[in-house]
């Protein structure tokens, strides 16, 4: 019971925190990346990209599910870049900054290859990819498949790894304060979208909806081509293809997470290939203690040491 409130305590403390006290961001400007999709035509990513900086490396940080570039888990991995001297990216998956471009699932691994194909990335030589939750899961997604030479290093935190065994645990009566805030950001990001565009579904429809599997359901299979969401889940979940990343990865893991269950990560983890899997007895979802010791010989906060722990891998290869 008591690893259970701990969960809960390192997943709320610092979102409130993040709302009441946000940590300050490093200054940033809005990039627009266009591609054109088969349904949609030509639409565009967006996201943010700066401090600028003379570093030829750069962080690229993925949000989670209902989230965008705004959220703040993904400035304070910002001010760890700008900490560590080194400039940072943060990607909106489609959709995500209500603009209206489209709407988003976890397994769109050809949406980060475009993001790192944008002119805007040119000039950098070791790129690290770092995604949170749903962002991470797209993470390894993207590092299980072709992978862009300058990408260096891969992070995910918090990612879900079967999709169908998460979306039954988010789906509990006991983790409906989660779900409603995850349903929230995505309605909105679908209501945003259908007022450029006409869909197979009406908005007073997927405003009804309740369940993550509901939404999976009636918005992502038909859109994208899946039978159903059981479909969708057996297509796209990442945890039976981790032995493909030939990447460095480093997976972060809270037992304690709330949101994302251990339960449904261990089948995974039985065999994650290369990954170095980092799991931590204290920590929410997305959240932790200020010190904590990932034991991967750096120091700081979280962002800090995966920050350290990519950049050690792009000097391995260069000293190699």
């Amino acid at each position: 019971m008591l690893t259970r409130l701990q969960g809960h305590r390192w997943t709320l403390e610092p979102y409130v925190r993040g709302i009441v006290r946000p940590a300050e961001v490093p200054p940033s400007r809005r990039i627009l990346v266009p591609f054109q999709d088969p349904l949609r035509g030509r639409i565009a990513l967006t996201g943010r990209i700066g401090p600028e900086s003379r570093s030829n490396e750069m962080v690229v940080a993925i949000h989670g599910l209902g989230g965008h570039v705004g959220s703040y888990y993904m400035g304070r991995m910002m001010g760890a870049a700008a900490r560590a001297g080194i400039g940072g990216a943060r990607m909106n998956m489609r959709g995500a900054d209500r603009g209206g471009a489209d709407f988003y699932h976890g397994g769109l691994a050809e949406d980060v290859a475009t993001f790192l194909a944008s002119p805007e990335f040119d000039a950098i030589e070791h790129l690290y990819l770092v995604g949170f939750s749903l962002g991470g899961h797209l993470a390894l997604s993207y590092a299980a498949g072709k992978v862009d030479p300058r990408v260096r290093a891969v992070s995910s935190v918090c990612a879900p790894l079967d999709f169908d065994a998460g979306a039954r645990e988010i789906d509990k009566p006991a983790s409906a304060m989660y779900r409603g805030h995850l349903l929230r950001g995505l309605k909105q990001t679908f209501r945003a979208a259908s007022e450029h565009a006409a869909y197979h579904t009406t908005v007073e429809r997927v405003d009804a909806i309740r369940f993550v599997r509901e939404w999976d359901e009636v918005l992502v299979a038909p859109r994208f081509g899946f039978e159903s969401a059981a479909d969708y889940y057996a297509k796209v979940s990442v945890g039976s293809r981790l032995d493909a990343i030939r990447t460095p990865t480093l997976m972060l893991v809270a037992e304690s997470d709330p949101m994302v269950r251990l339960e449904t990560l261990l089948p995974s983890l039985r065999n994650p290939g290369s990954v170095r899997v980092v799991r931590t007895p204290v920590g929410g979802h997305v959240g932790f203690p200020e010190r904590i010791d990932l034991d991967v010989g750096a120091k700081g906060n979280v962002d800090d040491q995966v920050i350290a722990w990519m950049r050690s891998h792009a000097q391995a290869g260069a000293s190699a």
